[in-house]
């Protein structure tokens, strides 16, 4: 009886609890269907060059936005202009993105000049803020300039915006390729194309309000906020598929460049590059002309990798690193070779001229100004002929310590007998010998030293 009991008793709760758990089961859909998720919008702030660093910040936040499915990235931006690779990679971010993305040249008083014009016309949504600006996409050569004929060949007056003035080939071929590249970012986000060609051949520039009515951009915005309310609920094209915006209530999340990032501008500057590389030549041609100083040496080391990275950033011309090296190597060797200044003269012309091709770019405004450059060639010269001048002086003055400083040494010969002579040099006692006799209080002179016996001269008469 007690077993049946304990049986009746546990299938009387299994019917029990049985619909409990049905209606528990039943319920937790019908919980996560009215539960919605905010939309999520996430903003990337530039403020400065474009460059390696703010490329890759922009397409990790990007990787990132994806990832967590953020119905819209923002873009905020305020840039002189930057490097043409970078602003590439950028675009072609934007282009292969799976969700929108939308640049708000902000706060107040931003710009959107040379590559940020690219980059505002390849994006889904351009907006501007009060006061901004854009344009002034002309590309810029890196180096020096072609010089100008006397007179403009007769082909400058071409149609389709050219400006009348002198033709260097080489230019032509960088703003056509930019007036081209931009025209087709117009022509896919349907935004006006006249200007992008003017913003390229005349180096047009325009305020909002004047982008704004022109076509150029969608929509002009305070802030974030103001942006995000503008264009909830209109219809976006990414990729090939239409999207609607739902951004009532998101959550915004703004991400500002990390101190990595901070550090990798720094270095994506090809000034810095160039003084990193140079001072750790100098620190290593200090240690091998002063040994043991360690200091130099190891400073040297961090600062040449340092500057190898920061060139391995950039859009780099290695014969202009070779040409760089190799003035440093002429300079050098100025140091030790009778050459009367010529070998050290083409040294610090070969600097030059390295520092002058070392950005390998079709356009941008990142380049080495040229009186930096030969400021820092009259540096080297002056850093490496002193040092190089202090240490031959060096080497070539006597050694007064040591075994080599007891040759030419005076001293006086103090005890004589049957096993040889002593004499005192420079304070110590020194078992000597010498072709001549000696006699107890001889002057004599050093003439060689062969292990711990001192072969000397006489270097004067007896003492009495």
């Amino acid at each position: 009886m007690n077993r049946i009991g304990r049986m009746a008793r546990a299938v009387a709760i299994g019917l029990i609890a049985s619909p409990g758990a049905l209606i528990g089961v039943g319920a937790q859909p019908h919980v996560e269907a009215t539960h919605t998720e905010a939309p999520r919008v996430e903003v990337l702030v530039i403020d400065g060059m474009i460059n390696p660093a703010t490329a890759e910040f922009f397409s990790h936040g990007l990787a990132q936005a994806q990832s967590r499915n953020a119905s819209l990235l923002v873009l905020e931006l305020d840039t002189p202009g930057g490097l043409d690779t970078s602003m590439r990679a950028i675009i072609k971010e934007i282009l292969s993105s799976t969700i929108p993305v939308a640049t708000w040249v902000g706060p107040a008083g931003a710009r959107a000049a040379s590559a940020g014009t690219y980059i505002l016309y390849a994006s889904h949504i351009a907006a501007m803020s009060p006061a901004s600006n854009l344009g002034a996409a002309t590309p810029i050569a890196i180096g020096p300039q072609a010089p100008e004929p006397a007179e403009p060949p007769p082909s400058a007056g071409r149609p389709g915006g050219g400006v009348a003035g002198p033709v260097d080939t080489l230019h032509e071929k960088m703003v056509n390729d930019a007036a081209a590249y931009l025209r087709s970012l117009a022509q896919l986000r349907g935004r006006n194309a006249d200007f992008a060609e003017k913003a390229v051949r005349q180096a047009h520039s325009m305020s909002a309000q004047e982008a704004l009515h022109a076509g150029v951009i969608d929509l002009i915005a305070r802030d974030v906020d103001d942006l995000l309310a503008q264009v909830d609920g209109r219809q976006i094209t990414v990729g090939s598929s239409k999207v609607k915006l739902a951004l009532a209530g998101a959550q915004i999340q703004t991400f500002h460049p990390d101190w990595r990032t901070g550090v990798l501008a720094v270095l994506s500057n090809p000034t810095v590059a160039l003084v990193l590389m140079m001072l750790g030549v100098y620190g290593l041609f200090i240690e091998v002309i002063h040994p043991g100083a360690a200091v130099p040496g190891v400073a040297g080391a961090i600062c040449l990798l340092l500057g190898l990275y920061a060139l391995h950033l950039l859009p780099v011309n290695w014969a202009g690193v070779g040409l760089i090296l190799l003035g440093t190597a002429l300079m050098i060797a100025e140091v030790f070779l009778p050459t009367f200044g010529v070998v050290g003269v083409g040294g610090i012309v070969a600097l030059v001229v390295g520092g002058m091709m070392l950005i390998d770019s079709e356009g941008g405004q990142v380049a080495i100004p040229f009186p930096f450059l030969v400021g820092l060639a009259a540096v080297s010269a002056a850093v490496i002929f002193g040092f190089g001048t202090f240490a031959l002086r060096a080497r070539r003055r006597p050694v007064v310590s040591g075994r080599e400083g007891l040759v030419g040494a005076a001293g006086v010969v103090t005890w004589v007998d049957d096993e040889g002579a002593w004499a005192r040099v420079q304070g110590a006692s020194w078992r000597v010998r010498s072709r001549e006799p000696l006699a107890a209080g001889t002057a004599v002179r050093v003439d060689k030293v062969d292990g711990l016996t001192l072969e000397v001269s006489g270097a004067g008469q007896a003492r009495s």
